[in-house]
């Protein structure tokens, strides 16, 4: 039974994506169940400022040295050669592992011994004991991208053999830990407790990964060559997507420097509304990418557009199906998703009007965040790592100079600044330049999928534009209708409960989004959407594997 469960494989790009779903959505609820806790237990001060600062750096190396040849080289590459040689295949997992593996060391220990200067930069607004435990913080830390790092290789090898449970399990298992550390390890040890809890969830995400890993195929091997050719190849490829992902993660180092030049919990504010707003991201955006990215490098491997298209055109209008209503709902409901999941303990009232104000702006950009990671994937199925990066580097300098002036205008009294207060209910508020910072952060992921989307297009002129416009022009006339019917019900609810209880304003929240989630689907079944009929056909034939369904979702 527990080797079947490992072996488990999903057989559709849109089951795959199911479970990933749903298990993002598990990691999810307990990643806000870990933001409620750190919001309950330290509110948005300088205790959640320390932490967020200190998890930067270690983020930075993770996310340059691994998560870039993952997403963008080490799979398209396996697949090559798991086609032609296994054996030969799996000598290259051990040689990027460990070549990985001893990078990290390297480079996380020279950085831990500078942590002091690097944390000068990040936080220039950080100073005496403030800075000191950013520091203590940081060195803890850089012990998670060397166990990630592990786990990344593995990611990548059940990614392609379809084994999308287990590796679905893995961010939840991360989750945990940190949770852990909140409840077990802070209490015993104060703040350097939640640093621990990130070194403990990383070892929980390899842990998890392991066993599968090893029913596929693995075994580890003292193999470092640098001169293979497949992990050349790897390294080339992934060069341009590390230049791309460094960028990323200097952008968020600059929001942070920003932000702990402001007032006392902006890095917390933003940290917090950001997390908020990558749930549905997570969920079905990044989901659905990963699902399709090994269909569409295989597709592409064996020279079938046709396929490559069709997996391309439908995962993207399945994204704008969930993501685009989605969106409505995070801006119309920022004020009650704010207030139900951190509005606890030392989270005060101003903390709470700024991250749903934060939250309201990121909103406006879920679309394009959410459809950013499957149209780079797209290109990485084809070994074109270059053009994102560009594209996501110039987006990158367009929100760092759209953060400093932002800032600088919402920082003083002036018609934009009078005009946000007004339309986020921020009067009162002498102070919410923060707000500047998601705000510039919209704008250039826009930017970016406008021209990344446009390139595409160019470059790939066998794909199905018309399909995906269609279902847009559906998706957005259910959207108005879905909006219209939530603000109706959030004030026909507020005659009826007390919204100044935690019961009051879960109640009018939950039951205004159920209103126009019914009258979405409503509207999209009378359209004849293929979104919502996929969807159907794939929740009978999980409840009911044995009958056969058609593609209308009827059965056979």
């Amino acid at each position: 039974m527990f080797k079947r469960f490992l072996n488990s494989k999903s057989k559709t790009i849109f089951s795959a994506a199911f479970i990933l779903a749903a298990a993002a959505l598990t990691s999810r609820i307990l990643g806000l169940f870990r933001d409620r806790l750190l919001a309950g237990r330290f509110g948005a001060g300088d205790e959640l400022d320390i932490y967020y600062a200190a998890f930067r750096l270690p983020d930075l190396v993770f996310s340059i040295l691994i998560m870039g040849a993952i997403s963008s080289a080490f799979i398209p590459i396996f697949t090559q050669y798991f086609r032609k040689n296994k054996k030969e295949a799996w000598q290259l997992v051990n040689g990027v592992l460990n070549l990985a593996f001893l990078s990290l060391i390297v480079i996380a220990g020279i950085l831990a011994i500078f942590a002091p200067q690097i944390i000068s930069l990040i936080a220039p607004g950080f100073s005496g004991a403030k800075q000191e435990m950013t520091i203590l913080l940081t060195r803890i830390m850089f012990l998670s991208p060397i166990v990630l790092g592990i786990s990344s290789i593995l990611s990548g090898v059940l990614q392609y053999f379809h084994r999308f449970l287990i590796y679905s399990l893995a961010p939840i298992m991360y989750n945990i830990g940190i949770i852990l550390g909140i409840l077990i390890f802070v209490p015993a040890w104060g703040l350097i407790g939640l640093a621990w809890g990130v070194v403990l969830g990383a070892f929980l995400h390899m842990l998890i990964q392991l066993p599968s890993a090893i029913y596929s195929g693995f075994s580890w091997r003292p193999i470092l060559d640098i001169y293979h050719k497949g992990v050349r190849k790897i390294i080339k490829l992934m060069i341009p997507r590390t230049i791309g992902l460094a960028g990323f993660q200097i952008n968020f180092l600059v929001i942070t420097a920003i932000a702990s030049t402001l007032t006392s919990g902006s890095i917390a504010v933003f940290n917090l509304s950001n997390n908020l707003q990558y749930v549905p991201i997570g969920i079905f955006g990044i989901a659905f990418a990963t699902a399709v990215f090994p269909n569409l490098a295989k597709a592409f491997a064996r020279k079938r557009k046709k396929t490559f298209s069709k997996n391309f055109s439908s995962t993207f209008s399945q994204i704008l199906f969930l993501i685009v209503p989605l969106s409505a709902l995070f801006f119309i409901l920022r004020a009650q998703i704010v207030r139900v999941i951190l509005g606890t303990g030392e989270f005060s009232w101003i903390d709470t009007r700024l991250t749903a104000a934060a939250l309201g702006i990121f909103s406006l950009s879920i679309f394009a965040q959410s459809l950013i990671p499957l149209i780079s994937r797209a290109f990485y199925a084809f070994q074109n790592t270059r053009t994102p990066v560009l594209i996501s580097l110039t987006s990158i300098v367009l929100n760092v100079c759209f953060s400093f002036f932002f800032v600088w205008v919402l920082g003083n009294s002036n018609t934009i600044s009078s005009l946000f207060s007004g339309i986020l209910k921020l009067k009162g508020l002498k102070e919410f330049a923060i707000l500047g910072l998601p705000l510039a952060f919209s704008l250039a992921n826009i930017i970016n999928f406008v021209i990344l989307l446009k390139l595409f297009a160019k470059k790939i002129n066998w794909w199905q534009p018309k399909y995906i416009l269609t279902s847009f022009s559906k998706i957005v006339l259910a959207t108005l209708l879905l909006g219209f019917t939530t603000y109706g019900f959030l004030y026909i609810l507020n005659l009826f409960l007390d919204t100044h209880t935690f019961i009051g304003i879960f109640l009018q929240g939950i039951l205004a989004a159920i209103a126009g989630i019914v009258v979405y689907c409503l509207v999209m079944i009378l359209l004849k959407s293929p979104e919502i009929l996929g969807i159907k056909r794939v929740i009978l034939k999980n409840i009911f594997p044995a009958q056969g369904w058609s593609a209308s979702g009827r059965k056979k």
